[in-house]
């Protein structure tokens, strides 16, 4: 049979280029088909506002800090300019008080400990209790999930010492439980559990702890941002790709995947037929397993949840930079701005949300990236990202998100302002991406940002399913990537770092 690739990857999000990249390192014919008129996927950056740029997706560049990709793809060669930010975090009280959490955890603690005596303390024993931990599952995101790898990584990996029968007691718990082990000063309290919520699940869910016991990695990994804009990353991935032999194609939808003699042998774009020994998908899994297969390749009972929506971004265009009561100095627009009075805050937000209905007054993070990349914005405006949570893609009482789109972003604003005001007074322009415009836009089912719930019963081996959680598919031929697989959303690549090695495995044994 004649290959025009050796491997054909659908969609050109970040971990599915991250895949390529490797691939294409690795000496093979890779082909990138992506249906958008540039890469990137969630992790993309436009001038929506003129001489504004606009991430579209994912901005804050943590996860992906805590891997090996960086250096292994020697990604800086192709464009990619990291700039550090610490601090890293910044949370403002409405008394006017505020805290900050910087890259060091000493210097984090001696804050602390100036302003709530024995909190520092505290804080110091927190970070040291769970460093092992948080390391051991970076290193399970960093492996094809099993069970015999899960237990192997817990036995012998950075927590072998650990107490575990003790340990387990603390992991069983809601993280919004876990604070109250270490801390009795709310606001403490409250930024770290607010930290602990991007991933989804409400502060109450049970065995819900390591989105909280992860936080020791803040301080090792920190966080940076790509100078030009998150999509800066995704802009040079497919320079790395194209540099070693790989061809890239925007504007150019997969409609299906071919399967011959139940195989994947290729993909249909536009009526033209291209064919590989095998092909990647990086779209969300229910695009992959119930649009772009042949109906009789489709499985029965894969229907993993997507849930009803998360969260949702306004993203604003000022003329002026944002300026806190509580810390009016710039230090304040370079960290990540933790917006939440309290637990009781992301509570009520998620109440609402099972209600059907937009958070009323929904806990924010806020974005100031023009702070460290003047960039992004023309001389002396700024970009300001304000992220909420919680929005149901779903809404109560036959609601549509076209009628109420106004009124939310209003809403989130209106929260916002009470820290920073006159914010609303310098808007140049806008963009309000609810949950059906991240679907409409972005792919993303039910505005989903992690693709599925980030739910136990959908994590490590069992995400998407039990039987397609090393990144192969049911289908032969036919592989996973992407925040549908594990570990899951965020901008990490550990899914397209683990799938581009299962595929080289395949490849070298030359199953195909």
């Amino acid at each position: 049979m004649h290959y025009d690739y050796d491997v054909i990857v659908i969609g050109a999000g970040h971990n599915a280029l991250v895949s390529a990249a490797y691939l294409a390192q690795a000496g093979y014919r890779v082909g990138v088909f992506e249906r958008r008129d540039i890469v990137g996927g969630a992790v993309s950056t436009k001038e929506i506002v003129s001489g504004y740029q606009f991430d579209l997706g994912g901005s804050a560049h943590i996860l992906i800090r805590l891997t090996p990709i960086i250096e292994e793809l020697k990604i800086e060669r192709y464009g990619l300019d990291y700039i550090e930010l610490d601090p890293l975090f910044f949370s403002p009280s409405p008394d006017d008080d505020s805290m900050f959490f910087y890259r060091s955890v000493t210097r984090t603690a001696d804050h602390i400990e100036s302003k709530f005596p024995g909190q520092g303390e505290a804080y110091h024993q927190f970070i040291q209790d769970w460093l092992p931990f948080s390391q051991t599952v970076r290193d399970i995101f960093l492996s094809t999930p099993g069970p015999l790898q899960l237990g192997k990584k817990m036995m012998f990996g950075p927590s072998a010492k650990m107490d575990w029968q003790q340990a387990l007691g603390t992991i069983l718990q809601p993280y919004g439980e876990v604070v109250d082990q270490y801390f009795t000063e709310e606001k403490i309290k409250a930024p770290l559990v607010w930290m602990a919520a991007q991933s989804g699940p409400p502060p109450t869910e049970p065995i819900s702890a390591p989105f909280l016991l992860w936080h020791p990695l803040y301080h090792e990994g920190g966080i940076a941002r790509p100078k030009g804009g998150s999509g800066m990353l995704t802009q040079a991935l497919r320079a790395h790709i194209e540099a070693h032999g790989g061809a890239v194609f925007t504007s150019a939808p997969v409609e299906d995947i071919l399967v011959e003699n139940k195989r994947a042998v290729g993909v249909r774009v536009d009526g033209d037929i291209y064919m590989s020994r095998c092909v990647l998908s990086g779209t969300h899994i229910l695009e992959t397993l119930h649009h772009l297969l042949p109906e009789d390749q489709r499985p029965l009972s894969a229907n993993p949840r997507v849930g009803n929506g998360f969260g949702a971004i306004l993203r604003l265009a000022l003329s002026e930079p944002v300026r806190y009561k509580a810390h009016p100095g710039n230090d304040a627009r370079i960290a990540l701005q933790l917006i939440c009075r309290d637990r009781q805050q992301i509570m009520s937000a998620y109440a609402d949300y099972l209600r059907g209905e937009p958070a009323q007054d929904p806990p924010i993070v806020a974005m100031t990236f023009s702070a460290v990349d003047d960039s992004l914005a023309p001389p002396g405006g700024e970009v300001l990202w304000l992220w909420a949570q919680y929005y149901p893609y779903e809404l109560a009482n036959g609601q549509s998100w076209d009628d109420i789109e106004d009124e939310v972003a209003d809403r989130i604003l209106d929260t916002f302002e009470q820290y920073a005001p006159g914010t609303r007074d310098k808007i140049v322009g806008q963009l309000f991406q609810h949950p059906l415009w991240l679907e409409r836009e972005l792919g993303l089912f039910r505005g989903n940002v992690m693709h599925l719930e980030m739910s136990l019963d959908q994590m490590f081996m069992m995400r998407p399913s039990l039987t397609m959680s090393g990144y192969r598919s049911h289908v032969d031929g036919l592989y996973l990537t992407g925040a549908s697989t594990h570990p899951g959303g965020g901008i990490m690549g550990a899914s397209g770092r683990n799938a581009a090695r299962v595929i080289l495995q395949d490849l070298q044994k030359k199953i195909y």
